[in-house]
């Protein structure tokens, strides 16, 4: 799919990954939607992109604040064309601690926004996508989420994390071939240690140890590595049903 004059939906698009990911796609032409919660930097990134970008506010996990940004999306814009799923959130706790078992609050909270708010998005942006008219190829749609390495290698502490990226992961290839009469393709990329919100509070040392542990190159990704993936995906019509590996090499030891 051309991005040029295509609508894209990029939810967590305030920040990190997201917000790298609707700047590159608005420097080829697309109009983007950047969907994220009311107090993320998400309206100043719409604003710093102008007339073809729009802010909604909304929290993956909620069906009716989903659907909701989404109308406003098509109202603005006409229709959706790409999605891509960055929201998400990491938390870490063993699955039993010195206080006793794991939090099934905290358990049930990653697994809510990282798996069930990706495929909250992913149903109802698939549904305002099939009403696309087809391209020449009968493409109507493409949609790109975002997992984790640790879905292949959880460490310790990652029991709620993995499972959550881990079911991204899983319901891929389904998706893909549940969508693939509609002319809607679907990948999932797994990113490996970002520079992103998430590592941002780690002191220098700790972030230097981390990036010790890729192969090559030894460093963190950027975003804009991730958001150039996410890019080539869409415009790459054969890719449909995979995940990506994007990690240097990375296989995250235990701890």
């Amino acid at each position: 799919m051309n991005l040029k004059n295509a609508i894209a939906l990029v939810t967590g698009g305030g920040s990190g990954l997201g917000e790298a990911t609707v700047r590159e796609f608005s420097a080829v032409g697309a109009k983007t939607v950047i969907l994220d919660l009311p107090a993320s930097p998400g309206a100043k990134v719409a604003e710093s992109l102008g007339a073809n970008a729009l802010f909604v506010e909304a929290d993956v996990a909620s069906g009716d604040q989903v659907t909701e940004a989404v109308a406003k999306a098509v109202a603005k814009f006409g229709t959706i064309n790409v999605v891509v799923n960055c929201a998400g959130i990491g938390r870490a706790m063993r699955t039993v601690t010195k206080e006793g078992p794991h939090t099934l609050d905290l358990f049930s909270k990653v697994i809510a926004v990282n798996l069930i708010g990706t495929f909250n998005v992913i149903r109802v942006a698939a549904a305002q996508m099939a009403k696309n008219q087809p391209g020449p190829d009968g493409e109507r749609g493409v949609i790109v989420n975002t997992a984790s390495v640790a879905a292949f290698d959880g460490q310790i502490g990652q029991a709620a994390y993995s499972a959550s990226k881990g079911g991204v992961v899983a319901m891929t290839l389904p998706i893909a071939r549940d969508l693939a009469s509609l002319g809607i393709r679907v990948c999932t990329i797994a990113p490996g240690t970002f520079e992103t919100p998430m590592l941002a509070g780690l002191s220098e040392p700790s972030r230097k140890a981390l990036a010790a542990q890729i192969p090559f190159p030894q460093r963190l990704g950027r975003p804009s590595e991730y958001a150039a993936l996410a890019r080539h995906i869409v415009e790459n019509e054969m890719l449909n049903g995979e995940t990506i590996r994007l990690d240097g090499a990375l296989r995250m030891a235990p701890r």
